[in-house]
């Protein structure tokens, strides 16, 4: 079993405790993976090592989504925006808004799909900031709203999965905007990821109480693997949002803590297919709400797929 990373600073509750108690002694406290994650109510992205300690950090005003690129550069979004940064804290390339920005993805041609929650654009951008791309979702000067749109992402043959987490529904769109699938999400979709395999993991939030959850479900829509509140002994869902499929079929989860939730479990969880928790990781003293997660110590290109996040 992974060993868990909890600085001594952590605050937890009981039932957190409690799990901690009955997995793990003081001594197993050692290593884990090494991350990034955004932070979305402090406004910052981090780079973690394995042993728990921030590597580098930068300024992500209301950061929901982030990848690692090749380059070790990170693309993150920013409230409003959509940002590129070096390691070295220099801007490649930057888009802004009106509408609020839930969602980024680096695609293979170098542009930059990005979804706008408000007004219901797909949008994908150059590197220049141009746009080359525009599926509008909603008649022109409409507000969708806050709720809206989470994460949105453009598939391989051209499809854009979007989590409308108000409508409490993922739908398929084709490249031309028409809707090819829906997939109900109750409480709330935030993240969606289609696999490899065809099946599409989602992460729900927590607009019915007790509602949230990570579920995959198949071409032909049956659930076919489910973590919910009561799946993991001790730790309590509050609101998923980010999700990493490993390519050993372990999943990353981030389990948001905002709504007055702050330090009540660990911010990442990861959990076998068959649901039992391998690693997870909480600093409360150093990260709020962890929205997004990408692992840094397993193999993929970003930027074509290969990393299912």
């Amino acid at each position: 079993m992974r060993n868990i990373l909890l600085p001594a600073t952590t605050r937890i509750t009981s039932g957190f405790a409690m799990w901690l108690l009955f997995h793990f002694t003081m001594a197993a406290f050692a290593e884990g993976h090494r991350f990034a994650c955004a932070d979305y109510t402090q406004g910052k992205v981090f780079i973690v090592a394995a042993d728990g300690k921030v590597e580098w950090e930068h300024p992500a005003p209301s950061c929901n989504e982030l990848w690692v690129l090749p380059s070790g550069n990170l693309l993150f979004t920013t409230g409003h925006g959509v940002k590129e940064v070096t390691r070295e804290k220099k801007i490649l390339f930057s888009y802004e808004s009106k509408s609020e920005i839930y969602a980024c993805q680096r695609l293979p041609n170098g542009n930059t799909f990005i979804g706008e929650c408000n007004s219901g654009r797909l949008l994908e951008v150059g590197p220049s900031g141009k746009v080359t791309k525009e599926i509008r979702l909603l008649p022109e000067g409409k507000n969708g709203g806050h709720l809206y749109m989470r994460n949105a992402r453009r598939l391989a043959n051209g499809h854009y999965l979007v989590a409308h987490y108000g409508d409490q529904v993922v739908r398929e769109y084709d490249d031309l905007g028409k809707v090819v699938r829906e997939i109900p999400a109750a409480s709330g979709p935030h993240s969606v990821v289609r696999l490899p395999n065809g099946h599409t993991l989602i992460a729900c939030g927590d607009i019915v109480k007790d509602g949230a959850r990570v579920f995959e479900v198949n071409a032909e829509g049956g659930t076919v693997w489910e973590i919910k509140n009561g799946s993991l002994p001790g730790i309590s869902l509050k609101l998923m949002t980010g999700l990493h499929r490993l390519p050993n079929g372990n999943t990353v989860l981030s389990n948001w803590q905002g709504h007055n939730q702050s330090g009540t479990g660990p911010h990442l969880i990861e959990v076998t297919p068959d649901n039992k928790v391998l690693w997870a990781f909480a600093d409360h003293k150093t990260m709020h709400t962890v929205s997004s997660v990408q692992l840094l110590d397993v193999p993929g290109d970003a930027t074509r797929g290969e990393v299912w996040h």
